[in-house]
Parts: C-alpha cells; structure tokens; sequence
C-alpha cells in the first residue's frame, strides 16, 4: 500500500524547517546520466523527519527540468513527493478541474488526487515565478521552509 497523506500533514511536512548543509551548493551539482543530468541531497528537517532534494535537468532541452521535495515516512521505503517545480516542456492537465496549460508549473501533492487514485503530486499550478532549474531551486527554497546558510564568500566583500 502507498503512502497517503491528508492536505494538513503535506502543509506541516512542507512547512517544516530543512537546514541546508554549508556546501549544498556543492552537493546539489548535476551529474551526467543518460539523457539528463541529476542529483540529490538527504536533508532531516528540524522534526526529525527525512526528506530528498532532487533535481533532473533533460542533456538536450533546458526547459525540460524538475526540482522536487519528497518525504520519507519512518519504517517506509518508498519517497512521497510533496512538492515539484517543472519546466515548460510539456503540456500539463488537472483531471478533476478540466484544466490545461503549457507553462512553468508546480506539482503540489494533494489529498483529494490521492483519492482519485492518481500520482500524490498530479495537481499543478502554472507559475510566471522562474524561467530556470535553478529559479525553481530558488522558489522552492522560499515555498518550502529550507534555512539557507549564509555564503563566507559573500562576507568577504
């Protein structure tokens, strides 16, 4: 059985303060793989609770990208994601609203598409916030209650 979260526990879970680790910047730079480039950071957020940084950028297109927030439950080997900032590479649909668009979007992980039997983050919003995969890095770092250290090498000037 997957996982299923209400909309008050996705908030609390998004909401909860991550600490980025001083080289996250470091930590979070794209690998080459097949045909994009990726990587990932482990974070525990202030409550103990586990939670994955991963960002996906298509070798090819530069709007073809996802920065995505997911969570790990205690005693549960499988991700659930609360959060994913996409390119505008596709065409993307809202079943129960009857809605399409073609536009930078984010996926936010809903109670009411978990019923309907879809993926927990099927419902997105369009968004004029980012034009980028590190925009949408930036967004989420706003959205979901990262603690960004201070940059030394800023402090220096």
């Amino acid at each position: 059985m997957g996982i299923e979260l209400t909309d008050q526990e996705i908030s609390r879970l998004t909401q909860e303060k991550k600490v980025l680790p001083g080289n996250f910047r470091q930590l979070l730079r794209v690998k080459p793989k097949r045909s994009s480039s990726e990587s990932d950071l482990v974070i525990v957020g202030e409550n103990s609770n586990e939670f994955r940084l991963i960002l996906r950028q298509n070798n090819i297109n530069p709007l073809d990208f996802s920065v995505i927030l997911a969570y790990k439950p205690k005693n549960v080997n499988q991700w659930f994601r609360l959060r994913r900032y996409n390119g505008k590479s596709h065409e993307h649909g809202n079943k129960l609203e009857k809605e399409r668009f073609y536009d930078f979007h984010i996926h936010i992980a809903t109670d009411r598409y978990q019923k309907l039997g879809a993926r927990e983050d099927a419902y997105a919003e369009p968004t004029d916030r980012y034009s980028s995969r590190t925009g949408a890095l930036d967004c989420m770092f706003q959205d979901c209650g990262f603690d960004i250290p201070s940059d030394p090498q800023g402090q220096l000037f």
